[in-house]
């Protein structure tokens, strides 16, 4: 089996797919939100705001950023996320990006790096507090968030949770994903967190789910051990009884244990 197909470890991923969808459509229904909100002027340049009940003032904003292996799902899967920022009081931002192999990962970097930039500038407008931005993303959404804290990065969150992660692109080159978007020598180069250097910042919390493929925890320890390397504060978590799949559901959810761990960064003191 390939370790990185998600499909083979995962029986029942259609289903999860369908309950990301309906307890998205659920959150987008309950939930005052502004949808389709641009940060740039490409197609894709796009996010979702959600605001907490009331007037909204110096609140916390997060950005979740999904996976998909950088080539499938939109933001509208990945509303219910809001569920837990909302609830603690904050602002969530539910970002889309550009799918590959449509472009290239650089753009993908851009773009993810475009919207924090444009979050942090324009939060005192909807009633956040731009110096209280935290991050999350699952899968590629993991591997993104390394473009936030490394030091090339226009922001500097004040912490980060990142489920599931990619941070070496290396063994991709040998997996079922690289006919379908073809990942270069460069890209690995470039683009591999695991070669980056990074700024000290807030808290990285890193998990992978007790069910997942040994790469995800491999890379997860690896990535944690980078980050504390360049002075983060950075712990890896596996997660019992969770999958690839069902770790990304659970950050909806404030009872599991990726939902508290994002309540507990956004209420964290300055």
């Amino acid at each position: 089996m390939d370790l990185f197909r998600t499909r083979d470890h995962v029986p029942d991923f259609d289903v999860y797919v369908g309950a990301y969808r309906e307890r998205s459509t659920a959150t987008r229904a309950r939930c005052r939100a502004e949808l389709d909100v641009p940060y740039g002027s490409g197609e894709f340049e796009r996010l979702d705001l959600f605001f907490p009940e009331g007037e909204v003032r110096e609140a916390p904003v997060h950005l979740f950023i999904h996976g998909g292996y950088w080539r499938m799902f939109d933001k509208s899967d990945f509303s219910f996320v809001a569920d837990t920022v909302v609830g603690a009081g904050g602002v969530a931002a539910i970002l889309n990006y550009s799918l590959m192999p449509a472009v290239r990962m650089e753009t993908v970097v851009r773009q993810v790096r475009a919207a924090a930039a444009w979050l942090q500038e324009r939060a005192a407008a909807f009633g956040g507090d731009p110096q209280n931005l935290t991050i999350s993303g699952h899968s590629a959404g993991g591997h993104l968030c390394a473009f936030l804290l490394d030091t090339d990065s226009p922001v500097r969150p004040r912490g980060a949770l990142m489920l599931s992660g990619i941070y070496e692109l290396a063994p991709l080159q040998r997996s079922f994903l690289q006919p379908e978007i073809g990942i270069t020598d460069e890209e690995v180069h470039r683009f591999s967190p695991l070669r980056l250097a990074y700024q000290p910042s807030g808290p990285a919390i890193l998990m992978a789910g007790e069910r997942e493929t040994a790469p995800f925890h491999e890379q997860g320890q690896a990535m944690a051990a980078t980050l504390r390397r360049d002075g983060v504060k950075a712990a890896f978590h596996s997660i019992p009884g969770a999958n690839h799949m069902s770790i990304v559901l659970d950050l909806g959810d404030s009872g599991t244990a990726p939902g508290q761990a994002l309540a507990s960064l956004m209420k964290q003191e300055a």
